[in-house]
């Protein structure tokens, strides 16, 4: 009923519809968010492990938070997997989770704000206090019409949040973000802005110089709510990571990495990541298995996704993700001229997961990207329970145990 809305409704009245929908739910719920430091994260990528970082040094800090994530949802103790596969849920069910953290005495709740939610509005009637900008790069265009649009996209959720700003000062873009007014605004980078790696040390367990980046957003937040820095820094040095996220399923006789990356920013990153740390390790080779979303979404990146691939890759094996009402075999074939005939193409992930564990030898890295921790393959109306980790650690088995 929904899909048949879109197409027949004009543009227009589906924003006032998504506008209402949002407005109800405040007024039901009592416009919670208005009793709570609300803090949006929002940019292309890191918001997950962002969020994730704010929640361990607050907690740490005696804070109690509410979490709204890819991953996860959780008040104080109780938290349950994000089984939707939503990034940001709609308005009912956020304004519904405000209440609940509330009522259990939440004094901070932290969200991942996306484009697409900003477009349904689902961040109105939110009364966020603090906006983070982690980085922006192509992502959704054809969603929004051009890269501008999504920018300004993103850039409505710093337009409504008049307290505090925290921005990537070393992204490109970081100067639209910047021109919006707010009472506070702190900036970060490795090099640049007002908390950096020059006066900032900090050493910690999870690999990418990327989540550095993530980490000195989190420090940021925490200084902007009077956190002392060197507390904040210990608590991070001492936290574990991020499920999905450059997770090491395996570590023995070659590692398995499992990573969301699925934009063509991040997955360069994951691998560049990947052969740094190898470099101690004569003749390590890179087994890859990657595919892409259907759904119509950002078909450009595919064969880019491919490309990436074939130029940091040993072996490269292109295979199913979330094909939602595409032909699978349309989308691997897509990603999988990027790599100009370097790929093999296995339809099935599972099977595909399998052969890059017969492929790997002792020393060598798999990463399979794309899922990172989600529970499911979207297969048109219908989600199919799934989980990398679960079925690398089958397979794994399997090969050398059975």
């Amino acid at each position: 009923m929904k899909e048949k809305l879109k197409k027949i409704l004009p543009k227009i009245f589906l924003s006032f519809y998504h506008f209402l929908l949002a407005f109800l739910g405040a007024v039901i719920y009592c416009f919670p968010s208005k009793k709570i430091v609300l803090i949006g994260i929002t940019g292309t990528n890191g918001k997950t492990t962002t969020t994730e970082m704010i929640a361990s040094i607050f907690e740490k800090a005696g804070k109690k938070i509410a979490l709204l994530n890819s991953i996860r949802f959780k008040i104080k103790e109780k938290e349950e997997i994000n089984k939707l596969r939503m990034t940001m849920p709609g308005r009912f069910f956020i304004q519904r989770f405000l209440k609940k953290a509330l009522k259990e005495g939440c004094q901070y709740a932290i969200l991942e704000v996306t484009s697409e939610g900003i477009k349904q509005h689902r961040h109105r009637f939110l009364d966020f206090k603090i906006a983070v900008f982690t980085n922006l790069t192509p992502e959704h265009i054809e969603a929004h019409g051009s890269f501008e649009k999504y920018k300004e996209t993103k850039g409505k959720l710093f337009q409504v949040t008049k307290e505090i700003h925290v921005i990537n000062v070393e992204d490109e873009h970081s100067d639209y973000f910047l021109k919006f007014p707010a009472k506070r605004k702190i900036t970060y980078g490795l090099k640049k802005g007002e908390i950096n790696l020059e006066n900032t040390k900090i050493k910690l367990k999870i690999p990418g110089g990327f989540n550095l980046y993530n980490a000195l957003a989190a420090i940021s937040v925490a200084i902007s709510q009077g956190i002392d820095k060197d507390f904040a820094i210990k608590a991070l040095e001492e936290f574990e990571g991020v499920p999905g996220r450059m997770e090491e399923v395996i570590s023995k006789p070659f590692r398995v990495i499992v990573d969301y990356a699925f934009t063509p920013n991040a997955l360069e990153k994951v691998y560049q990541t990947l052969r740094n740390a190898q470099y101690a390790i004569p003749n390590t080779r890179l087994i890859c298995v990657l595919g892409a979303a259907g759904g119509g979404r950002d078909k450009w990146k595919r064969p880019v996704l491919g490309e990436i691939a074939s130029r940091y890759c040993d072996e490269i094996i292109v295979t199913n993700e979330d094909p939602y009402d595409e032909d699978p075999w349309e989308i691997i074939e897509q990603v999988a001229f990027g790599t100009k005939g370097k790929a093999r193409k296995i339809l099935d992930r599972r099977e595909a997961i399998r052969e890059a564990l017969k492929l790997a030898r002792e020393g060598d890295i798999v990463v399979i990207t794309g899922k990172g921790c989600e529970p499911s393959i979207c297969v048109k109306d219908k989600k199919i329970p799934w989980d990398d980790r679960k079925v690398v650690k089958e397979e794994f088995e399997k090969l050398y145990f059975d």
